[in-house]
């Protein structure tokens, strides 16, 4: 059985709510939960499939300890890895770039050749611009759990088999 690294920090209470349901979602025995807070380098290359919970900081920047990752990120071997990508935003008080973090993490890994997993619509939201909008897609699953938290729950169960399909899980 293919096993999977979800990796977000454990402080950050509305990924960590989020992280809790996608590992319930696709089957606690087959994900390793791993707070990138604490973690290092080497972590990342035990898993073939990773989730990444990035929350967008202020007005569209990755959270300090992700950043602090970035350099050290840059020599591991991401090419034939699939990573999804879910983050937070609120599309009200920050619409010029909701969710940007989740499109920062996307492109960093592109340029390393790493598969990103978990498209999804933008319908449904209504932002300016995003860094992590590709056409009429997410480079992931955003959520708003400021504006919209009652659509997170089908959201994530929605990607969650998005997901289980794409990586035939």
């Amino acid at each position: 059985m293919k096993k999977i690294g979800l990796f977000y920090s454990f402080q950050t209470t509305r990924t960590a709510e989020i992280a809790e349901k996608i590992s319930i979602g696709i089957g606690e025995d087959i994900i390793d939960k791993i707070d990138v807070m604490e973690t290092d380098f080497g972590a990342f290359e035990n898993y073939n499939l990773l989730i990444f919970g990035i929350p967008t900081w202020f007005d569209g920047e990755l959270p300090g300890y992700w950043d602090e990752l970035l350099p050290g990120m840059e020599s591991l071997k991401w090419k034939d890895r699939k990573i999804a990508l879910f983050g937070l935003g609120d599309q009200r008080q920050y619409p010029a770039n909701f969710g940007d973090a989740v499109g920062i993490m996307a492109e960093f890994l592109e340029q390393f050749q790493a598969e990103i997993s978990g498209y999804t619509s933008v319908e449904g939201y209504t932002f300016l611009k995003s860094e992590a909008q590709r056409d009429d897609k997410f480079t992931g699953l955003l959520l708003d759990e400021d504006n919209q938290q009652g659509l997170t729950d089908q959201r994530v169960k929605d990607w969650v088999v998005q997901l289980k399909d794409e990586w035939k899980l």
